[in-house]
């Protein structure tokens, strides 16, 4: 009997002693499959991060940014370029990109034909569409802003409150600031960046090349440059 007993601790000894053995075979980062996998994500990551840090700023944003629909379901055929066309329009409301739209082109372009006024909205969303400028409408028509007489949109850093007196005009400035923003196509200005009144001539405007005159406005776009290859 006690042998029988002496035997039984015996082979608890041993069963003690193997599940030790695999305990420690388990939990080694060399054979257990977690560990092995966890190491080659941390790998994996490692490099992901490593190749997005190459990725300037910029194009980062572009690439995450949502596709804005190339147009909506106003063709250029259906506009038309009259105050009685807008203000037969209802009333249109609209974000913060709207509102700074709208403002942009009641105080640049409201004395302007209307199809001069679209002219303008263009060339602010042509900016918000190119790298070279801020990529929405109010970083571009506020660029520059706080430096007095530096800013791309005069009324915004000359020093002056800006307040609406002419509500009609207001009104149709957000018209078209709406028919813009929601996809018109933008074919007045063959893609312009840039203009200017004709009652000036700045040393810029010698060197871009004009795409339209449309109004008491010239438009233009920046040079292509060619690369030392070509």
């Amino acid at each position: 009997m006690r042998f029988g007993m002496l035997k039984a601790g015996a082979v608890v000894a041993a069963m003690g002693i193997a599940g030790t053995a695999l305990a420690e075979v388990s939990i080694s980062s060399a054979n257990d499959p977690t560990a092995l996998l966890d190491n080659r994500l941390t790998q994996l990551l490692g490099a992901e991060k490593s190749a997005l840090s190459a990725v300037s700023s910029r194009r980062l944003e572009k690439l995450i940014r949502p596709a804005k629909p190339e147009t909506s379901g106003i063709a250029a055929s259906d506009i038309s370029y009259s105050r009685a066309w807008l203000d037969a329009m209802p009333k249109v409301s609209g974000d913060a990109q709207w509102q700074c739209l709208t403002e942009a082109l009641y105080f640049e372009a409201r004395g302007e034909s209307v199809k001069g006024q679209f002219a303008v909205a263009e060339v602010i969303l042509n900016r918000a569409s190119s790298s070279k400028f801020p990529n929405s409408v109010c970083g571009v028509v506020h660029q520059g802003t706080g430096k007095k007489y530096q800013c791309q949109f005069t009324y915004t850093c000359d020093g002056h409150s800006e307040v609406v007196h002419e509500h009609a005009a207001h009104a149709r400035m957000g018209k078209i600031a709406r028919i813009m923003l929601d996809g018109a196509p933008r074919n007045l200005t063959g893609g312009a960046t840039y203009y200017h009144t004709k009652a000036v001539s700045p040393s810029w405007s010698r060197k871009f090349n004009r795409t339209a005159t449309i109004g008491q406005h010239h438009f233009y776009s920046p040079p292509v440059r060619l690369s030392a290859n070509n």
